[in-house]
């Protein structure tokens, strides 16, 4: 039997799928008899054999769900860092309540990329994904912040380059060798930016009082994000005995 036939063959536990005329003594997902007891499933009438279908099928890790889910919660988690910084540079107003906005983000995009399956693991991958979020949008801010706050050249060092400029024309060697500085290495310049990023909500504590509102924030949209991602059990009632 190909994947098709089997996967169509699975009933869906979410909502009653009724295969033949719904009787008051049968299960209204294989339609077999129920027996002497039943459980209600979503408000369904189901089996024994159903219901513990249900929960067992929902409780297993599918790894393709979980990948897909991890690509759909990255994406939106790079979107929320656009939008936390773009907010702060193009406005300058500091506001943390945007970290809310991400980890809602980040939990529906993962939930949404999983086809619905929910858990531990996805709730510790939302709440990672939210957290790099809101703290690597400081790297761009930093930078933005940097560059409009540029100290300017001295006058004595643009004297020395005009110097130095004039002996290279003059095909004069200058009398003190300058010494050449060397270029700093790229992976360790971003290395050192992604982890000042990632501890950026902690070095805000030098400000104690806005640094401890900006980190509840930001706790409380870890914590949507958690809820989001949680693991969405079906509404399993019973065993109840059917009457004779």
């Amino acid at each position: 039997m190909n994947n098709a036939d089997s996967s169509n063959s699975i009933p869906q536990f979410g909502t009653a799928e009724y295969v033949g005329p719904p009787g008051n003594d049968r299960c209204q997902f294989c339609q077999r008899p129920t027996a002497q007891r039943y459980y209600r499933l979503n408000g369904a009438k189901a089996c024994e054999a159903c219901a513990e279908r249900a929960v067992t099928e929902l409780q297993k890790y599918n790894h393709a769900d979980y990948v897909r889910g991890l690509l759909y919660g990255a994406g939106a988690a790079v979107a929320g860092l656009i939008l936390y910084a773009g907010f702060e540079i193009a406005t300058g107003i500091i506001i943390g309540y945007i970290s809310l906005a991400v980890g809602w983000m980040v939990g529906r995009a993962i939930m949404k990329g999983s086809n619905g399956q929910g858990g531990r693991r996805y709730q510790i991958t939302a709440a990672l994904l939210t957290y790099a979020a809101v703290s690597m949008a400081a790297i761009p801010i930093w930078i933005r912040y940097s560059s409009e706050h540029r100290q300017p050249v001295s006058r004595q060092q643009e004297l020395a380059e005009e110097q130095r400029q004039l002996e290279s024309e003059l095909g004069r060697r200058p009398e003190v060798p300058v010494a050449e500085r060397p270029s700093p290495d790229k992976g360790k310049v971003l290395l050192s930016l992604a982890l000042l990023g990632l501890a950026s909500p902690f070095l805000e504590l030098a400000n104690p009082v806005h640094g401890l509102i900006g980190l509840f924030i930001l706790l409380i949209g870890i914590r949507i994000a958690w809820q989001i991602t949680g693991r969405k059990l079906p509404a399993l009632d019973g065993p109840f005995a059917n009457s004779p």
